[in-house]
């Protein structure tokens, strides 16, 4: 009987060795090794699902709704600070990764529809919809077909080391800026992103390669996943990628706008000063555009009217200089300091003249008394 025990004990103690044997664990919980665990690899993200695009997904305005619509190119220089969250970090940094990883990975991995960069015609159709192994022969980049890969559903395999991330030196943005007459608001929002290759030639110079379209909704998913720094004085992550274009923290340049012909600010104005003058020009249209528009209340009107009343007073009296209408701080304290000299000045006067009337209504009332005083004195 005692060795039927001990066997048992034995056994039991063998199994409870097997079970913790087959476990690991992971973050302070006990999970059951998996397949992944015994390979040694990392399990990969999977692409978003279609709920998640579903929540990412903006339904444009009506045309009824709007009064107003531009769309704008701009151009996103990855060097300048601003945008420099863009680029980097240049490679794979534990879970972070810069934006051309995660578009290019979710062109080539997920399926997101790409489209051809039509400049300025650009048609978001499956017609104009590109193939990825023939856009990846085309601007060089290196790549290996994984396994049970067909025509109709091509499985690319790009390795961390192929990813052109020191040559996409620029992003185009397609904006949509809309006045919602329902609200009494401009909104604005991205329509597309697209990469631009920037190579040197063999004589120097840079030349631009744009690459295709990808619609921003599609991208939202990925984007809304990979959190950023966007200043060196605080490295906490606080902002979304997506984020990052929904609240307009890029530094982006206006290189082209929607015309009937087609053409680019370069063609428009050659001249650079004439250039520069046009795009800001269009920025601050854009900008104030609402302002035009809204009707101010009785009391926005008066206190305007008050303010133009009051700079043209300042001007008159040779405070400021004619043709402005900003009275400052200094100003107004001179007007109020010269008010304050001139009560005290008159507190003054009735002051000397209340002591005057004092003196003669004395003399009045006893003159002797006053005489007296100077015969003593002599």
């Amino acid at each position: 009987m005692a060795t039927y025990r001990k066997l048992l004990t034995l056994f039991l103690i063998g199994v409870t060795a097997f079970s913790l044997a087959a476990q690991v664990e992971s973050g302070g919980a006990v999970r059951k090794r998996g397949a992944s665990d015994r390979k040694g690899v990392s399990k990969v993200s999977k692409a978003p699902s279609e709920r998640m695009q579903k929540f990412y997904e903006s339904k444009s305005p009506h045309d009824a709704d709007l009064s107003y619509m531009r769309e704008i190119y701009r151009s996103l220089d990855l060097r300048k600070e601003k945008n420099a969250a863009l680029y980097y970090p240049e490679e794979t940094v534990g879970d972070s990764r810069n934006l051309l990883r995660i578009l290019l990975g979710a062109v080539v991995n997920d399926g997101v529809p790409a489209y051809e960069f039509l400049d300025g015609k650009e048609i978001f159709t499956d017609e104009y919809r590109i193939k990825v192994g023939e856009m990846l022969d085309r601007f060089g980049i290196y790549y290996t077909k994984g396994k049970n890969s067909t025509e109709r559903n091509p499985k690319i395999v790009i390795d961390e080391a192929d990813y052109p991330t020191t040559q996409v030196l620029t992003y185009y943005i397609l904006e949509k800026w809309e006045y919602d007459r329902r609200s009494n608001r401009m909104k604005t929002r991205v329509e597309a992103v697209c990469p631009v290759i920037t190579r040197t030639g063999d004589y120097g110079g840079e030349t631009k390669y744009p690459m295709f379209w990808v619609k921003y909704d599609a991208l939202r998913p990925y984007l809304s996943q990979q959190f950023i720094f966007v200043d060196d004085d605080n490295n906490m992550p606080r902002y979304s990628i997506d984020d990052y274009f929904n609240m307009g923290m890029y530094d982006g340049e206006i290189y082209k706008t929607k015309n009937l012909r087609n053409l680019s600010m370069a063609q428009m104005f050659p001249d650079e000063d004439t250039r520069k003058a046009a795009q800001d020009s269009i920025d601050n249209r854009l900008r104030s555009y609402g302002k035009g528009i809204w009707v101010p209340t009785r009391e926005e009107y008066l206190e305007q009217l008050e303010r133009e009343r009051e700079a043209e007073e300042a001007i008159a009296s040779g405070d400021s200089i004619p043709g402005r209408t900003v009275v400052t701080d200094k100003k107004l304290s001179r007007k109020s300091g010269a008010r304050t000299k001139k009560k005290s000045v008159s507190r003054k006067r009735g002051r000397r003249a209340s002591v005057a009337k004092a003196k003669v209504g004395a003399d009045q009332v006893n003159p002797e008394a006053a005489k007296s005083v100077k015969r003593r004195k002599k």
